[in-house]
């Protein structure tokens, strides 16, 4: 989709976490946009066809149709997304319609999301590498839909773990927890891991952990201690250290920065 690039004018990222019950819309979809859901779910009515995404799993919605939000109706649903601008969405809507309009969630595309919230938020996100991180987004998404059947058939137990852990980050989670939720063996669940996501299972959630904390720390006013018994950590000690490792800033820093408007890094 190489030719797609000349059809992107920008590219912006953004997070967000709807209380339980939350809604949104009606709104009519100017771009092709990317909704990446970690907790809670999603249901779009899109021009009055209802479209299902559940955790762990990324949504493509394309420009044109009229769409109404409802989140999850008891917990907080937490959701990123990427927005790409295009000049010519019908144009947009010719080549990617074809694809399917919601997959499992990858690694690759949750940094990719990681890197584009970062840019933004040091104010490095300029409009020419907004074009080539949003050409990223819709070559990613078209390679996630074109995987082999064998592979995909393989990564099922990686989204069951994936998925287990955006349902139950906040409580205690061993390996052997996340690969009884998988269906396999626990050391089969980290090879699964290592080959499909570059990473151990127990790094996934302690990964995940740290980007919901983020997200808490920004958007709610819990404090520093709350977020890190809501986030599975066992003391703010803990949260701090592995926080200031994953992100480079301690909780407090990233919270005073969003608050007056710096953001998330």
């Amino acid at each position: 989709m190489d030719d797609f690039y000349d059809n992107i004018r920008g590219a912006s990222p953004g997070t967000v976490t709807y209380d339980p019950g939350g809604a949104f819309g009606p709104r009519v979809q100017q771009h092709v946009q990317f909704v990446l859901l970690h907790s809670g779910s999603m249901r779009v009515d899109i021009d009055g066809a209802p479209l299902e995404c559940p955790p762990g799993h990324v949504a493509l919605l394309l420009p044109g149709p009229t769409e109404t939000f409802e989140f999850h109706r008891t917990k907080p649903t937490w959701h990123r997304w990427i927005d790409v601008a295009v000049e010519r969405p019908r144009e947009a809507v010719r080549r990617l319609e074809p694809l399917p309009r919601v997959l499992p969630l990858t690694e690759e595309f949750n940094r990719l999301t990681d890197l584009m919230l970062s840019l933004r938020d040091k104010r490095q996100l300029t409009t020419e590498t907004g074009r080539a991180l949003g050409l990223a987004a819709v070559e990613l998404y078209a390679a996630m839909a074109t995987q082999s059947p064998n592979a995909a058939a393989i990564h099922e137990s990686v989204t069951a773990a994936k998925a287990a852990v955006h349902r139950r980050y906040g409580e205690e989670l061993s390996l052997a927890d996340l690969a009884k939720e998988a269906g396999v063996s626990p050391e089969h669940l980290v090879r699964l891991f290592k080959r499909h996501e570059d990473t151990t299972p127990m790094r996934y959630v302690w990964h995940y952990r740290v980007l919901a904390a983020g997200d808490m720390l920004v958007h709610t006013g819990l404090s520093v201690g709350e977020i890190a018994g809501r986030c599975g950590f066992k003391t703010s000690y803990h949260f701090a250290r592995l926080f200031k490792a994953q992100v480079g800033k301690t909780p407090t820093q990233v919270r005073r920065e969003a608050w007056r408007g710096g953001g998330l890094v």
